[in-house]
């Protein structure tokens, strides 16, 4: 809200909305007021439990701490919920019901459980030896994903509104799409055939033609299932322009951040379009020749982006992509 330089005053708050998104919600608080009722007994369990663990409170916290009485509401799509964020967020303020809305996702879900969870099934890096080298999208040699943490947020303006206050705009939102693989509960199709649908319907709602997109911020997690699906699902989606497409992967460096993964994605996507600096896939040291991408290796690369997606994919099938283009 700072950073957008926007106030609100019981003249515009009917108007501005949130959507925060969260992959599994109180994760933590399930597990301690757990504990609390095996240990302590029924009577020491939080009479606050069930509002802080449900999905939507993070919604209705910002809702409340900044006074905002417009829409308020929270999609669950595993990691592909930061994505959605910014998709409903659109698709709000282009039905009119808000001419601003808070969008993004949070997640924080480092508990012992999940780990272990995630771990049996092993969808984690087993590089414990070496943790800043464990998360390596597109490389031959990557072997799961690093588990992490984050929230991110952003700011979503109806542009005569933006306009009208003199907001600084870093880029422009215009459109997404969800589709479900309809395949299996944790894997993703593997020929991509979903996320490809997802693509290429985000390029349809944003007018824009494939060869218009200079950079994909892939979901790329560094499984090696999911990163090879994905790289095929550009393929489908771009054919031969995929060749002349950047696509780079934030989670080598920042790991998984689950519900807030797609927002980072965002936020990497209006950056690159408003600054012309394409993130970096760093560890990539050897890439997989299945992901036969231009994937921005090691560092950050400088490059002119008029339009560029976003991609979110999450265990069930989900797949959201966001499609924006520069101010």
């Amino acid at each position: 809200m700072a950073d957008a330089g926007l106030t609100v005053d019981d003249g515009i708050a009917d108007r501005v909305g949130v959507v925060m998104n969260t992959g599994g919600g109180g994760t933590s608080l399930v597990e301690r007021e757990k504990m609390v009722l095996e240990t302590r007994g029924p009577r020491r369990v939080s009479p606050l439990f069930v509002p802080m663990m449900m999905p939507n409170i993070g919604s209705c916290e910002v809702s409340i701490e900044l006074g905002l009485r417009g829409p308020a509401i929270t999609s669950t799509a595993a990691c592909a919920s930061g994505v959605l964020a910014v998709v409903d967020a659109v698709r709000l303020i282009q039905a009119g019901d808000a001419d601003v809305v808070i969008a993004g996702g949070s997640e924080a879900a480092l508990t012992a459980l999940s780990i272990s969870a995630m771990a049996n099934m092993r969808a984690l890096s087993r590089r414990n030896d070496d943790p800043t080298r464990a998360s390596r999208p597109f490389d031959a040699d990557r072997d799961g994903f690093v588990f992490g943490e984050g929230a991110v947020a952003l700011v979503l303006e109806r542009r005569e509104f933006a306009a009208s206050r003199g907001a600084r705009i870093y880029a422009a939102a215009v459109g997404g799409a969800l589709t479900a693989d309809a395949f299996h509960i944790t894997a993703p199709d593997p020929d991509g055939r979903g996320a490809a649908r997802a693509m290429t319907l985000a390029l349809r709602h944003a007018g824009l033609a494939p060869d218009d997109v200079d950079y994909v911020c892939a979901h790329a997690t560094s499984t090696p299932v999911g990163d090879v699906s994905e790289a095929r699902a550009i393929r489908q989606t771009f054919g031969s322009h995929a060749d002349r497409l950047a696509v780079s992967a934030p989670k080598s460096m920042v790991g998984h951040l689950m519900g807030a993964a797609g927002a980072l994605s965002a936020l990497a996507v209006v950056k690159a379009l408003h600054e012309g600096v394409i993130p970096p896939t760093i560890n990539l040291d050897r890439q997989d020749p299945e992901c036969d991408l231009d994937c921005v290796p090691k560092v950050a690369r400088r490059a002119r982006v008029r339009a560029a997606l976003a991609n979110g994919f999450g265990f069930g099938g989900q797949n959201v992509v966001a499609a924006f283009v520069q101010a």
